[in-house]
């Protein structure tokens, strides 16, 4: 073999190697990448982790959407101390979300069990339009808090909305649903969580 010819052989070599180096970084990152998409349910944002189950409940207290009324009475505002003794639904909700109008009837059907309490956080909402939404597709709440802000959603570990929370007699989170309730998730998740939480006792002792 001539000097020019293992001179090329070298070249060819050494530009093997850079593309290698150059893909070893990329092929770790997709490696990572996949493996964290595996543990999040294979990209089912139902099924984000959150770091707030088993915890208490932010301490949350926001204004009441003026004008709301339900069964003849005005909705009060939320308050995080209202969760203690009762097992409370939290949907985070807005008239702008669309999947919020494809879960309005469950919520109502979730509203009409008097064993739990379906409370609401309206984000960052016009409150004409908030009242507008809950006149057409119904008002499960039996109190809503208003967070124009967004604050107390970030407080809550809001991924977007629709989301909901079951908080238990102990005024701990005991589940989370990231997306909008469906027939499939109310009665192959939400609802076996909810007669979990009834079922647990008051105290979390």
């Amino acid at each position: 073999m001539s000097w020019s010819e293992q001179g090329a052989v070298e070249r060819r070599a050494t530009r093997a190697r850079n593309r290698m180096i150059v893909l070893i970084p990329l092929l770790a990152f997709l490696g990572l990448a996949a493996l964290f998409m595996l543990r999040l349910g294979v990209g089912d944002p139902s099924r984000i982790p959150s770091a707030l189950i088993g915890q208490p409940a932010p301490r949350t207290n926001l204004p009441a959407l003026s004008g709301l009324e339900r069964d003849g009475k005005e909705v009060p505002g939320l308050d995080s101390a209202g969760f203690r003794g009762e097992v409370t639904l939290l949907n985070v909700w807005s008239s702008w979300c669309v999947p919020c109008r494809k879960e309005a009837p469950l919520l109502m059907r979730l509203a009409a069990d008097r064993r739990i309490r379906v409370a609401g956080i309206n984000y960052k909402d016009e409150p004409e339009n908030a009242r507008r939404f809950l006149g057409r597709y119904g008002n499960p709440f039996a109190a809503n808090g208003t967070d124009s802000n967004g604050r107390a959603a970030i407080e809550w570990g809001v991924y977007g909305v629709p989301e909901s929370f079951l908080v238990g007699r102990d005024g701990r989170i005991s589940y989370k649903l990231v997306g909008p309730i469906t027939p499939e998730n109310l009665e192959q998740a939400l609802r076996p969580a909810i007669e979990k939480a009834l079922a647990a006792p008051a105290s979390g002792s």
